[in-house]
């Protein structure tokens, strides 16, 4: 290779790169292959874009996407509730409890849109030029519910409200449907969950409806949040959702029951099993918990870290 050539690519870099400036190794380029051989050819030394990709490597390059990693806060007592959760987990797993991670995966428009990814076909699928929700069947909600020691996983889709409502009632269809036959001895469940939207730590609706179905279910359902800015390290964002996203790649979803059909061929060489499920119901939102409910109520609350580890025990008739 010739010695200008790579000063010459070195020069273009120079001019055209940015980084971490707490991270020296963490830096990248704004210029296509294309772009960088044009460049290259300006300074008068001949290059392709294969000649490019090749000093690319050689000088540590390679095509990355942006990671979600970097945690944006941290709460006081965030390392002391990872250590709450994994001690919960340990005790209810060896004692073959059900122990089980719920979330609401991202809403999806339904119609004719352009959806991330590719696919082996004969012909390209041709979609909207724009994602103009006014063109659309509405948006496809999903509940998530995954089954750590099964490494099974239910999703129940709704195309109304993301409410408290709603979670509740997709967590007692995975009971009656996968929990209780799986688990038919058990009389308590633990639920890892975040701490916001529909299942919030702060929102005592979630709590009305959570003691209403453990009175329904005649179960103990035992609820330990991860602290805020910590979803990431709830088990269903790494073993369910991503799985999902891919089962349904470049495909539009054109109504709920496509968005059924091709979440339910979500797969993974671990054997994971995911049952589909539509829940046709509209579920009103601005809904307030009783007034009495929050002096009334039988939560169980622990001694540590009560905002984020309580249990909502049946009660009798």
């Amino acid at each position: 290779m010739l010695p200008q050539l790579g000063e010459h690519f070195c020069q273009v870099l120079k001019d055209h790169t940015a980084g971490d400036p707490m991270r020296e190794a963490v830096k990248w380029t704004n210029l296509s292959r294309r772009q960088i051989a044009r460049r290259v050819q300006a300074l008068g030394t001949s290059a392709g874009k294969n000649v490019v990709s090749r000093l690319l490597r050689e000088h540590g390059y390679r095509r990355r996407k942006p990671q979600k990693k970097r945690t944006m806060g941290q709460h006081a007592d965030r390392n002391a509730q990872f250590e709450k959760i994994a001690q919960l987990k340990q005790t209810y797993l060896q004692a073959g409890k059900p122990v089980i991670s719920i979330d609401t995966k991202k809403k999806e428009l339904l119609g004719n849109f352009y959806r991330e990814g590719v696919t082996d076909a004969v012909e390209p699928t041709t979609v909207n030029d724009h994602d103009f929700p006014s063109y659309g069947n509405g948006q496809v909600i999903p509940h998530g519910i995954y089954d750590l020691a099964r490494n099974e996983a239910a999703l129940h889709l709704n195309t109304s409200h993301d409410t408290t409502e709603f979670a509740c009632e997709s967590l007692g269809l995975w009971w009656c449907e996968q929990g209780k036959p799986n688990y038919p001895e058990a009389e308590e469940l633990l639920v890892l969950c975040d701490g916001g939207g529909s299942n919030s730590s702060s929102a005592y609706l979630f709590k009305q409806d959570l003691q209403a179905l453990a009175d329904n279910l005649t179960l103990k359902i035992r609820i330990a949040h991860y602290p805020p800015y910590c979803s990431k390290y709830n088990p269903i964002e790494h073993r369910l959702f991503p799985h999902v996203t891919r089962a349904c790649r470049g495909v539009p979803l054109e109504t709920v029951k496509t968005a059924e059909h091709y979440m339910a061929k979500t797969e993974t060489t671990t054997g994971l099993k995911v049952a589909v499920r539509i829940i046709n119901k509209a579920f009103e939102t601005g809904r307030k918990y009783a007034q009495a409910f929050k002096e009334n109520m039988t939560i169980q609350f622990d001694d540590f870290l009560p905002k984020w580890n309580y249990s909502a025990a049946p009660q009798s008739p």
